[in-house]
């Protein structure tokens, strides 16, 4: 077995270089949250399939917890916290508000990034677009409607929507 070693990164997270000595086995996920103190992206499954850890990387849906983060070097990273805020909320984040999109919250971070990335690539989602764009983020509370209501209202909300 070889043993870990501590490796010098700089990475751009949410528009910030941050420089940081990891070990070389960090995956992403666990920087973010421990490194970084950005808690949005959460542990689900640790295997890359619940998508409870999705981040945007270079503007493409990732699952943070399969990511070395080694591998991220030279790479935009954006987590929930850079859309924005309480204060000055993102469009999606507004929408998944307005229509009470979250129960227990857990699977929200994944909903919401895949929503940024879909309404990037499709201003003016189908249901079926937006059924396949979400289906790969696991929800057990059973908020399914609400969340596809909130990515219908997202796309009004960005001036995209064909009504």
């Amino acid at each position: 077995m070889t043993p870990l070693r501590s490796v010098d990164v700089t990475l751009k997270v949410n528009q910030h270089t941050v420089d940081l000595t990891l070990s070389d086995a960090a995956n992403l996920l666990h920087v973010l949250r421990n490194d970084l103190g950005l808690n949005a992206p959460k542990y689900g499954c640790g295997l890359g399939e619940c998508g409870a850890c999705t981040v945007l990387v270079d503007d493409i849906p990732a699952r943070a917890c399969v990511i070395p983060a080694l591998e991220m070097q030279g790479r935009n990273i954006t987590t929930l916290e850079g859309l924005g805020d309480a204060q000055c909320p993102h469009p999606v984040q507004q929408a998944f508000i307005e229509t009470q999109a979250a129960q227990c919250g857990y699977c929200l971070n994944g909903m919401l990034m895949m929503t940024v990335s879909l309404l990037r690539r499709h201003p003016h989602p189908t249901q079926q677009q937006i059924r396949q764009a979400l289906s790969a983020n696991l929800c057990r509370c059973g908020t399914h409607l609400e969340i596809i209501a909130a990515v219908h209202r997202a796309a009004e909300l960005m001036g995209s929507h064909t009504p």
